[in-house]
Order: C-alpha cells, then sequence, then structure tokens
C-alpha cells in the first residue's frame, strides 16, 4: 500500500502534467460556497474524479473540483468542496485535498465552512474570522509515523496565522462587511448537536460550530502552510431558535450571504498573496 504522500505526489504530477503551476493562496470552500470557485478568471476547471487518489464528498453542496485561475493578481487553487470524516472517510482522506494544496506550492491556505453560531450575539448570514479552535472531533491527522523533516510535535499557538487574520479585517473593512470573530469548534457529527451540548460549548468559549475544517488546519500546520479560516454563519445552534435544524437552510443562507462573502473573500485572497510574496 502506498503512504498518503506517495498518494499526493502522483496526484502532483498529474496537475502538472494537465498544466498547472504554482498557486499563491489555496483556498477550500464549504457547503453553499462553491461558486467562488466558477468566477476565478483563466479558470481551469479539474474534477476530483480526474486526480489520482483524490476523495469526493457526498454532500450536497459540495461540487468535487480543482479550480485553478486568478483573483486579482493573485494566482489561486480552490477545492470546490471537501471530504468530511462523518462520510466515512479515514483523516488521511479527509486531508489529502489540502495536502495537495501544500504539494502545489501554496503558502497559505484559506480554509471556509458553514457554521452554526453558538454565540447568542450572533445572526444567520454573519461572517465569523476564525481566531481559534476547539478540536472536539477526538480525531488528529498527525496521529501515526511522522514523516522526516516534519515536527513531531507541531505548535498551535498561532494555528490561525495574525497577519492574513489582519489581512481578512481589511478586506472586510474595504468591502463594507462586518466581520464577526471568535472561537470554532469541531465535532465529529453527523448529527447536529443538541441543547445541551451547545451549552456546553458555550460555557468552553466556543462562538461557532461545525464538522470540518479543523483537521485540515492541523495538516496544513504540520507542512508550515499558513492558515486563515471564516465560517458562514448558517443557522442559530440547537435550541437557540427553537426551530429544528436543516442542512437545506444552511444551503439556503450561505447562498443568501454569498454576495459579501465573495466581495470579503476576493479582497482576503489577493491580501494574503501579497504577504506570501514578501
Amino acid at each position: 500500500m502506498t503512504s498518503v504522500d506517495q498518494q499526493v505526489d502522483e496526484a502532483l504530477a498529474t496537475l502538472r502534467a494537465a498544466g498547472c503551476g504554482v498557486p499563491d493562496v489555496g483556498v477550500v470552500l464549504g457547503s453553499g460556497l462553491g461558486a467562488f470557485g466558477d468566477q476565478l478568471s483563466g479558470l481551469q476547471k479539474i474534477s476530483y474524479g480526474d486526480i489520482p487518489h483524490m476523495p469526493k464528498s457526498a454532500v450536497v453542496g459540495h461540487a468535487g473540483n480543482l479550480c485553478l485561475g486568478g483573483v486579482g493578481s493573485a494566482r489561486v487553487a480552490c477545492l470546490q468542496g471537501r471530504v468530511h470524516l462523518y462520510e466515512g472517510h479515514a483523516l488521511d482522506r479527509a486531508t489529502f485535498g489540502v495536502r495537495l494544496l501544500a504539494a502545489l506550492g501554496c503558502r497559505a491556505v484559506v480554509l471556509t465552512n458553514a457554521a452554526g453560531g453558538v454565540n447568542e450575539s450572533f445572526s444567520p448570514g454573519d461572517l465569523m474570522l476564525i481566531t481559534d479552535h476547539l478540536n472536539l472531533t477526538a480525531r488528529s491527522p498527525l496521529i501515526g509515523p511522522n514523516p522526516e523533516g516534519l515536527p513531531r510535535f507541531p505548535d498551535m499557538t498561532e494555528a490561525y496565522d495574525v497577519p492574513i487574520r489582519e489581512a481578512a479585517r481589511r478586506a472586510a473593512k474595504e468591502r463594507s462587511v462586518e466581520l464577526c470573530e471568535g472561537v470554532y469548534a469541531a465535532l465529529l457529527g453527523p448529527s447536529y448537536e443538541t441543547p445541551a451540548e451547545i451549552r456546553m460549548l458555550r460555557t468552553l468559549g466556543a462562538d461557532a460550530v461545525g464538522m470540518s475544517t479543523v483537521i485540515e488546519v492541523l495538516a496544513l500546520r504540520h507542512r508550515g502552510v499558513r492558515v486563515g479560516a471564516m465560517s458562514c454563519i448558517t443557522n442559530l445552534a440547537a435550541g437557540m431558535s427553537g426551530a429544528p435544524l436543516d442542512h437545506a437552510e444552511v444551503e439556503q443562507i450561505a447562498k443568501q450571504s454569498r454576495e459579501s462573502f465573495v466581495g470579503v473573500l476576493s479582497r482576503w485572497l489577493e491580501l494574503t498573496a501579497e504577504l506570501t510574496r514578501t
């Protein structure tokens, strides 16, 4: 059996043979946010099915394409959708996409997701810059043999790069979009949380909750890739609104927030690309 690093190398060779260049920044688009990838200038789109070993999500709202192109002066590699642990994927499958972005040459990766609002001041449609996280999945992609040259115990004091976070604030200000900030809690899923679990998360300091992103951050930081992340708050968490939670609602709110999200994300990528060149 080939190792995940060998599989990434094989996938990379296919992309290089297809003429894929070296991007400045990678992007992972969460539920209902994939349309951004279709707006890249000079778009080159490659289906996950055409990339060796690349897993494809079965979740609605995750198209399953690698999109390469430009956002202003930034060269971008964009994953339209991710796979999740709750789909039954192993850790090396759930982090394969971001490992591939690192192998492509991305020196920074911006991660996005749809999340439930735990902070009582949040409303559906808000954008939240992730400043830190709680990994409550009981999973880590770093378990097992450690590749030579990579740290066995990577530091996570600033898992979310401070200059990249500042670039997000600047992008939101320039686009006249109010940006919330907070801590993202990752749970395994796929069931939504109970009201008691939401009260627990609030006590632990979480502002939003979801089922992705954190294991990708761990894999990227392990490789020295700078990370920024943003959540679209698509619903209030369990017990806060009095209504049952529904994935269709998640997609709908994400779509309604698309204009402001795309505006902030586009400028954020330009500013992040500038940071990678200094």
